[in-house]
């Protein structure tokens, strides 16, 4: 179609003919066949010279935290000699980069690079390209995709925590950052289950498989103290703004990130389901993509649905509840959960207290408070040392 210097050139020969029918000067005319033909001419060429174009992209990381930047990298290989080349990149949601050039021949790369400064969190789908190239007088163009989609997952946002929840046969003396516990389990085999999305697909029992028409994992036996659970509170009634289930997402996150870096085997439910069990590499990108596509709900019946999750034999060494502003739902689900566990935490997001925390610290939970626009580090640091001097010898 024609560019903007196409449509002038059609207006410019649309008046050159009023004036040579005014004047009747043939020079006229022929300036207005000229640029017609131009403008005709570009337009099949354009058509008829389809470039045969490769375009490559590659994002590092692909899997990155809320506020980091990304590096995408753009190769354009032509088979044949293009004009005017505009190379647009979309990241869906967050903006685009247009890459342009002049010419570019046969055999030639063209490259281009560009930032994305990630933020929020959520998935975002990057591309297909939007390519465009002209007529070597630039009166018309013509535009194709290229190339595939990509995508680029961003995390919410983690905050470094240090200490651990002190568990029985833990030494709060020598033992400050880092729990004594393993991530693969015994060596003992347990039960079976159904394969979970990031389950190792090493441990998939093919004979069990085979029978029930379904891949079924053998399920190792894991250190009673290793075993952590995290609930993350969704309903969106708990939060004065967006801001502060913002907030709450990254608590859950760093607690994720924070228990699993420390050798627990954590599980994290955010509201459906039975949780996603953190074992490996794998499945704690998982988790992290849930947690960059939560969002809040209007309404859910929290208690009934950890009673499932309590009856389902949760149990382990550590149980962390994040919420916002608790209300008695949130401290009914953490008693239902709390005597099935050694040591519990609750991370709030809130200004002031209320009876619902006054009852988990009741219960012997060690509470981590945040303001919306807070952090979540030393409010941790300071809970985790009030549970070293209050825990009892073995």
């Amino acid at each position: 179609m024609p560019t903007t210097r196409g449509w002038a050139a059609i207006g410019a020969a649309t008046a050159l003919v009023m004036l040579w029918l005014f004047f009747g000067e043939d020079l006229l005319l022929a300036l207005a066949v000229f640029l017609g033909v131009a403008v005709a001419g570009g337009s099949i060429y354009v058509r008829l010279a389809a470039p045969r174009l490769r375009l490559t992209r590659q994002i590092q990381p692909q899997q990155l935290h809320d506020g980091e930047r990304a590096v995408v990298d753009l190769t354009l290989e032509s088979q044949r000699k293009v004009y005017r080349v505009s190379v647009e990149d979309r990241v869906h949601g967050l903006g685009s980069a247009t890459f342009i050039a002049d010419r570019v021949s046969d055999g030639d790369t063209m490259a281009g690079r560009y930032e994305v400064i990630s933020r929020p969190r959520g998935v975002y789908r990057v591309g297909p390209a939007r390519i465009s190239i002209g007529d070597p007088l630039g009166f018309t163009d013509s535009t194709s995709t290229f190339g595939h989609a990509s995508r680029l997952v961003v995390y919410p946002r983690i905050e470094d925590f240090v200490g651990v929840p002190t568990g029985r046969g833990q030494d709060q003396t020598i033992s400050t950052s880092r729990a004594s516990f393993w991530h693969s389990g015994g060596e003992d085999f347990y039960t079976l289950r159904e394969y979970q999305h990031g389950d190792d697909m090493r441990k998939v029992h093919w004979p069990s498989s085979a029978r029930r028409d379904m891949l079924m994992i053998k399920q190792l036996e894991m250190p009673w103290q290793s075993r952590a659970f995290i609930v993350l509170d969704p309903r969106s009634q708990r939060h004065s703004s967006d801001e502060s289930f913002e907030q709450a997402v990254r608590g859950a996150a760093s607690t994720l990130h924070h228990l699993y870096k420390s050798g627990y085997t954590p599980t994290i439910w955010m509201g459906s389901g039975n949780g996603t069990t953190v074992g490996s590499t794998e499945a704690y990108r998982v988790a992290m993509e849930e947690l960059a596509t939560i969002r809040s709900v209007r309404t859910m019946d929290l208690r009934q649905l950890v009673a499932h999750l309590a009856r389902s034999g949760m149990a382990g060494g550590v149980l962390v509840m994040v919420t916002g502003s608790p209300d008695d739902s949130d401290l009914s689900a953490f008693q239902l959960l709390s005597q099935d566990f050694y040591r519990t935490v609750v991370l709030t997001v809130t200004e002031d207290d209320n009876d619902p925390m006054v009852g988990f610290a009741r219960a012997g939970a060690l509470v981590v408070r945040s303001t919306p626009t807070g952090s979540w580090a030393e409010s941790w640091r300071n809970a985790m040392e009030h549970g070293w001097s209050t825990a009892s010898a073995g």
